[in-house]
């Protein structure tokens, strides 16, 4: 009964829409601007640089605190996975938003960093050097999302934690579908370069 209440306690946790009602208090809605994408990245451009910030670290803080919960109960490592599963799901399909939602990049890595730290460490250095070299917010963040389960099987991590960083890094490439049709096409926008018509590479 406790791991029932903790997935659902989660999944409610991440279906939190950070970004919407961060850009709510400045009167925009980043569903209707850009890409429609609740992430970071367009919230900072509906609602400004601070709400994309602190977008960025409301959708992080989803995906830790569920997991940190439920390590702090006790529940076996199976559980815990499954817990962090559910609050990355709550993100992506969100009960608040009709069961949309953003593309998961910030609530994985959260939901990474409370289930293996230095995995997520290491994934984070892993999208910083993509970002740095392709200058493409969707190729670092698929580029991280592709590497985390070889990087968490290589690091010895149980298989509860190769299986969910497995299933996160799936399903962020799934949300990204648009932006891969948008590179092949030659229209994904890079950083601090002008965006092309209503393209986006919305981390969420």
């Amino acid at each position: 009964m406790l791991t029932l209440a903790l997935v659902v306690l989660a999944y409610l946790c991440g279906s939190v829409p950070t970004g919407v009602l961060l850009s709510r208090r400045r009167g925009v809605d980043p569903r209707d601007i850009g890409s429609g994408n609740i992430g970071a990245t367009n919230v900072a451009r509906a609602a400004g640089p601070l709400a994309g910030a602190l977008t960025l670290a409301g959708d992080t803080l989803k995906g830790i605190v569920p997991v940190l919960l439920a390590r702090r109960l006790g529940v076996p490592l199976p559980a815990v996975a499954l817990v962090g599963l559910a609050a990355f799901l709550g993100h992506l399909y969100s009960c608040f938003l009709a069961f949309g939602g953003g593309k998961g990049v910030a609530t994985g890595f959260g939901v990474l960093l409370g289930l293996a730290p230095l995995g997520a460490t290491i994934a984070a250095v892993v999208f910083v050097v993509a970002l740095a070299l392709a200058r493409y917010v969707s190729v670092a963040s698929l580029v991280a999302a592709g590497t985390t389960a070889p990087l968490l099987l290589a690091l010895g991590y149980p298989f509860a934690v190769v299986g969910a960083g497995l299933a996160t890094s799936v399903l962020i490439a799934v949300r990204h579908r648009d932006n891969i049709r948008r590179l092949r096409f030659g229209t994904e926008p890079r950083i601090g370069v002008a965006r092309p018509s209503s393209a986006d590479s919305g981390v969420a």
